[in-house]
């Protein structure tokens, strides 16, 4: 799966000139956290996050007036605030790769660019429902963690064995377990009750982690 099958075409933008004010009832309006901003040439040259905008935003402990405050706040631009050395990634990148790169840089949406040009946004937010298609978790199923010993031909093994009792993997993923040597699956299917999947994943040599109708 790629970046450019779950990113969102045509993202809302704003200009260095854009003002704090302006930039903020953007954000709202389109339920949005982070805003790539382009030059009047439409290249790339910043993003600003919500919370950039509202740590510049006044404290209601100041002492200044309000008519102060507004005058200063009205001076504020995007261009003041926004991040210019932008983390971005190119449309046909994977979207675990993708996923790395927020998790390693602490951030929550990158600009995806085809060559010079912006043509989408991916956040947390896109992950997040991946991740839940990836876990099935809108499709009904038994829903299965195991603890399966590492080594070649274990999912073989284990979608044969589902398949062969009349069993339908509806989804399935793999993370290490503590150690490295055993490896952690997590299945939901349908069509198999919970005696048989408990007794073919003994025969496996499986332990079963957790079981649960979902």
């Amino acid at each position: 799966m790629l970046v450019q099958e779950r990113m969102s075409r045509n993202p809302i933008t704003v200009r260095p000139s854009t003002s704090l004010h302006e930039a903020l009832r953007v954000m709202r309006e389109a339920n949005v956290r982070r805003l790539p901003v382009l030059n009047e040439k439409g290249k790339l040259v910043g993003i600003v996050l919500e919370k950039d905008l509202l740590y510049a935003s006044p404290s209601p402990a100041t002492s200044l007036s309000v008519y102060e405050l507004n005058y200063l706040v009205a001076k504020i631009k995007i261009e003041d605030l926004m991040t210019r050395d932008v983390i971005t990634v190119c449309e046909d990148c994977p979207l675990e790769e993708a996923a790395r790169i927020m998790a390693d840089n602490d951030i929550g949406g990158l600009p995806v660019m085809r060559d010079d040009t912006l043509v989408g946004m991916i956040t947390e937010s896109d992950l997040f429902k991946t991740f839940l298609e990836l876990l099935g978790a809108r499709m009904p199923g038994l829903r299965v963690t195991v603890k399966m010993r590492e080594g070649k031909g274990v999912l073989a093994r284990l979608t044969h064995e589902v398949s062969e009792r009349g069993g339908d993997i509806v989804s399935l993923g793999t993370f290490w377990s503590e150690s490295l040597s055993d490896r952690g699956i997590v299945f939901k299917v349908q069509d198999i009750d919970r005696q048989a999947v408990e007794a073919l994943i003994q025969n496996l040599g499986g332990e079963i982690l957790d079981i649960r109708d979902a």
